[in-house]
């Protein structure tokens, strides 16, 4: 069990590393190429007032027409999305790893609140699993790599809560949360999950267009 939590969480947490930040790099210097050479028009009406607009409504919730439609559904993603980032971010072992591996360290969350964060992403991602199967206009959408993307998300959630309460075999639990971590980070840039890399290009996009060309919100 020890040669395989030092592999997840040695050789194997690099690779993950290094799939995440060379992937992300590729993808997005691979798009802008793509912008470049087939729709180039598009870098003539790109505009920082209209693009930091649009991104801002959109990340504040209840502040489009969109997000008032479904409060439900807008209060479960903000809820899922912060603490999406910012549990692993700024739990506090996570921290003390980033500081014995390079010497950074930064503020740390409660380690109750952490927990709590914890079991909202999980109930968050048993949200969106129910909500894929029960709505009717979801479910057309949905194909099987959307189910495969909601483990990927919930896995070190799942695992990590686990391994802190120290249920069942905790150097198992362990050794899965490092490994469903590196699985989720490496995945990001070559899935649906690399919407957090391009969101904010795509709004960018959008509020521009809207703005500089149709006058018009996009909120």
């Amino acid at each position: 069990m020890h040669s395989f939590y030092n592999f997840v969480s040695g050789p194997l947490a690099w690779i993950a590393f290094l799939l995440f930040f060379g992937g992300s790099i590729f993808r997005i210097v691979r798009m802008l190429m793509l912008v470049a050479q087939k729709e180039s028009f598009i870098f003539t009406y790109m505009s920082w007032r209209y693009s930091l607009r649009s991104i801002f409504h959109w990340i504040v919730p209840f502040a489009t027409v969109n997000w008032r439609r479904q409060p439900v559904l807008t209060v479960v993603t903000f809820a899922f999305h912060i603490c999406l980032l910012a549990a692993p971010l700024f739990l506090l072992s996570h921290v003390i790893l980033w500081d014995e591996a390079f010497g950074i360290s930064w503020w740390t969350l409660p380690d109750t609140l952490a927990d709590v964060m914890t079991i909202i992403v999980i109930l968050g991602a048993v949200f969106f699993l129910v909500r894929r199967v029960t709505r009717p206009e979801v479910r057309f959408v949905t194909s099987a790599s959307d189910f495969v993307i909601l483990a990927i998300v919930s896995a070190p959630f799942v695992t990590g809560f686990l391994a802190y309460h120290q249920w069942f075999a905790y150097p198992l639990m362990m050794g899965l949360h490092v490994l469903a971590g590196d699985i989720m980070l490496a995945a990001i840039p070559f899935t649906r999950l690399s919407h957090m890399l391009f969101s904010p290009f795509t709004r960018a996009y959008m509020g521009s267009e809207f703005g500089k060309v149709r006058h018009a919100r996009d909120w």
